[in-house]
């Protein structure tokens, strides 16, 4: 029995997958834990076995000889010893191959990758898909010799492919990915609800949710209530700066504050003009994440840069983690911070201009996409805002796609130059918003458009195209966060830049998809013009938000 099953086994298919797990152990943009590792590894084993016993069908389809008898034995052997020496060559280095990330990212070195750990969940994964291509197979024959008796047999093959393909894919799209989102919406509808019993409404009537407030408190959200409860206040501003300083404003309107988009969008215009936001010298159209969440990182840091004379402005537009929407890539937010957006700045152009404030966008991950798609350029050209701060923005985002494809020849892919920098520039840890690949002396024009991304996060990076060709960001020269012993491998490199995402807001802060308030200070500082800061007042100001 066990050697009638060993002859079932593809020895191409072996080998193959054994190169492709040894693949995937290779470093990529992140650290990773054995379990995803092991996860990792074990597609990459299914796929590679995959492709070799396709080809196998696909030969045997065409008729084609294939060889028997002692060669095949010999070759059996021979790929026998090989698979096992890969593998245990790929697994002992493995370590060595996470701590290059480690090294690069100031973090612990792990002694051990855990390799009978991945092993052993890497052949589980390898067999629970394996079960799955073969009763796939047995539903394609099933289909096919029942079309069969009416139709030619390789018309039958044909249609009996179709109808798995149709009827797996609608087992997966229709029930298992519906099920899913639905059970998600639910829990994070839940969650959304929950009130911390040590966050109560505020007390103050000029802040959202108070008594005084067109919003309830309760209505607002698990995020906006943090948005609104968490900020820095005038006291704990003007302490840190020694000079006079305002009660920042923060205005969240939650999805269960209005029936509509539209009732939500004319809901938080109507309190920012009710607080004061209007007053203010900067004012900051936010687009939150999926969940709803803001970072305070960002807010904090341009807060504290205009000692609170800072308004900003956010609307939910769903329960779900961003990373659902990342993952199938929907367009969704997008009318949400559309509608915003013109709610905002249809009042806003109506103000004097000498007497409004200036007017910015901000978004992170999913956030920055759908505040990408807030509005069209071309129809601000005749009184456009004063520009925009997105932060990692996902790699689907069209108008960061479109400058980082377009970007001046010599400047790498994780840190373009666009033109000559007067409207849009990219910034990393490096904290240089000119960047070392931009033109001396480049100044700014009407608009101020800054993207802060890291080299080494998945979710901006992420491409399907890694699939079949090298990304541009891994040519030389590389970003300062990501490995030098990363390589890329056909198939292997989108898997692990897949996994890469689900664990990217695991990674240390200024890594990965965990921006530090360090480089969002930087990055505002550009965006919005700030000149009144010394160097060291602005040292000092980075290392007290990054305080724990």
């Amino acid at each position: 029995m066990a050697r009638a099953r060993w002859h079932s086994f593809s020895t191409c298919g072996l080998l193959l997958g054994t190169l492709f797990f040894a693949a995937s152990l290779t470093p990529s943009l992140l650290p990773r834990s054995f379990l995803t590792q092991g996860v990792v590894s074990g597609c990459s084993l299914t796929i590679g076995y995959g492709v070799v016993v396709f080809g196998r069908w696909l030969w045997a389809y065409m008729e084609l000889p294939q060889p028997k008898g002692r060669l095949m034995r010999v070759v059996r052997l021979t790929a026998a010893i090989s698979c096992t020496g890969i593998a245990l060559a790929s697994l002992w280095q493995a370590a060595g191959w996470q701590n290059s990330i480690r090294e690069l990212m100031e973090i612990e070195y792990v002694e051990t990758a855990y390799p009978f750990e991945v092993a052993l969940i890497a052949l589980a994964v390898f067999a629970i898909l394996l079960a799955l291509a073969r009763c796939f197979r047995l539903t394609l024959r099933f289909v096919a010799i029942r079309v069969n008796r009416l139709l030619p047999m390789r018309v039958s093959h044909i249609i009996g492919i179709i109808a798995t393909l149709a009827l797996f894919s609608s087992v997966i799209n229709g029930l298992l990915f519906r099920v899913t989102l639905r059970v998600a919406d639910a829990s994070y509808r839940e969650f959304d609800k929950l009130i911390e019993p040590e966050t109560g409404p505020p007390t103050d009537p000029l802040k959202t949710g108070s008594s005084a407030s067109l919003l309830a408190w309760h209505e607002l959200g698990r995020a906006g209530r943090e948005f609104i409860s968490l900020g820095a206040t005038r006291e704990e501003i003007s302490a840190f700066s020694g000079r006079r300083s305002l009660e920042p404003i923060r205005v969240y309107v939650g999805l269960r504050s209005a029936d509509t988009l539209e009732a939500r969008a004319k809901l938080a215009l109507e309190e920012l003009k009710r607080v004061g936001g209007f007053d203010r010298s900067v004012l900051i159209v936010v687009t939150p994440t999926g969940t709803g969440w803001v970072d305070p990182a960002a807010l904090d840091s341009v807060e504290y840069l205009h000692r609170g004379a800072v308004a900003s402005v956010a609307l939910q537009y769903s329960y779900l983690g961003s990373w659902l929407y990342l993952l199938v890539g929907a367009d969704y937010g997008a009318d949400a911070a559309r509608a915003l957006f013109t709610e905002v700045y249809g009042y806003w152009t109506t103000l004097p201009k000498d007497k409004r404030p200036r007017l910015y966008l901000h978004g992170l991950s999913l956030g920055a996409k759908n505040s990408e798609q807030s509005t069209d350029l071309i129809e601000v050209l005749d009184d456009p805002f004063a520009g925009a701060l997105w932060s990692g923005p996902p790699y689907s985002s069209k108008l960061w796609r479109f400058l980082t494809d377009r970007r001046n020849p010599g400047s790498p892919a994780w840190l373009p130059r666009f033109r000559d920098g007067s409207f849009v520039r990219f910034m990393n840890q490096g904290g240089d918003a000119a960047g070392p690949f931009s033109a001396p002396n480049a100044s700014w024009g009407r608009m101020r458009v800054v993207y802060l991304q890291y080299a080494s996060d998945p979710v901006t990076f992420f491409e399907y195209r890694s699939l079949y060709c090298e990304p541009d960001w891994m040519t030389p020269p590389r970003g300062p966060d990501v490995s030098p012993q990363l390589r890329w491998y056909p198939v292997v490199t989108l898997l692990q830049l897949a996994a890469d995402k689900f664990v990217a807001t695991a990674a240390p802060i200024g890594y990965g998809h965990v921006y530090a308030p360090a480089h969002y200070v930087d990055a505002w500082i550009e965006v919005t013009d700030v000149r009144d800061w010394s160097p060291d007042e602005i040292t000092r100001l980075k290392q007290h938000l990054s305080r724990p």
